[in-house]
């Protein structure tokens, strides 16, 4: 039977109990209904994950005692980032959730000149908090002992500006060039997609001038989220652990 995961934000240390926090705590005792002996595996982020068993679960304080350390991983050797033009809520959140799930090391956020959403710095940031708790609830789910990466949402100039170093693949429908068609890349790729209305032809030749290869899926206009899970699944096939 699998068990269930749970992230915990902190220093794990096998041998010695932890309290469960937050969301972890309403989950496994309002949501799951987990009593006391029940067997938990536990991992922070750092690599790797913990046997636990819980130890104490009443009046809203959960004790887990935490057991053997296990340096099991489940990242890709792929190392995948997605540049996701900001949609609209569920969409967006749509990406992030599958997106972690397929194995994305990190997510970037980018405001374009068609993205419907607009923030402010203190919306970005709840934005950000609320990505990364998909993200963690992803990542228990699929087994991920590693958070994807969230950065703060930036304007298109900047994404242009400062891109990662590596393959550089821009979604484009109208492109000449077929996903499959490109090169193994040395370790890792950038893959840029528009909102819901698509870049702009100045933010496409932006990109062009700054590295990036228009490919496209296939004869299909997709939607942006589609569009997406699309593109990392077929990047883990070509080049990942699909």
């Amino acid at each position: 039977m699998r068990l269930t995961r749970v992230y915990v934000e902190g220093p794990l240390t096998s041998g010695k109990r932890v309290r469960l926090e937050g969301n972890a705590a309403s989950h496994v005792t309002r949501v799951l209904r987990l009593r006391v002996g029940t067997a938990l595996t536990l991992f922070n982020g750092e690599g790797g994950e913990y046997e636990a068993s819980i130890d104490k679960a009443a009046a809203g304080e959960v004790i887990v005692a935490v057991g053997t350390h296990t340096a099991e991983e489940r990242e890709s050797p792929l190392k995948l980032t997605l540049a996701q033009g900001i949609s609209r809520g569920e969409r967006m959140d749509l990406v992030v959730q599958k997106a972690t799930e397929l194995g994305v090391t990190e997510l970037l956020p980018v405001l374009t000149e068609r993205s419907v959403v607009r923030l402010t710095a203190q919306q970005s940031d709840r934005k950000v908090n609320h990505w990364r708790a998909i993200a963690i609830a992803a990542c228990e789910q699929c087994g991920r002992n590693r958070l994807p990466g969230i950065a703060a949402p930036q304007g298109y100039r900047e994404f242009v500006r400062s891109a990662p170093d590596g393959a550089r693949v821009l979604l484009a429908p109208g492109a000449g060039v077929r996903l499959a068609d490109l090169p193994r890349p040395d370790g890792a790729v950038t893959v840029l997609i528009g909102p819901e209305g698509g870049l702009t032809d100045e933010e496409e030749q932006a990109a062009l001038a700054a590295g990036f290869t228009a490919v496209r899926l296939g004869p299909r206009v997709l939607r942006t989220e589609t569009a997406a899970l699309a593109a990392l699944a077929l990047l883990q096939r070509q080049f990942g652990d699909f």
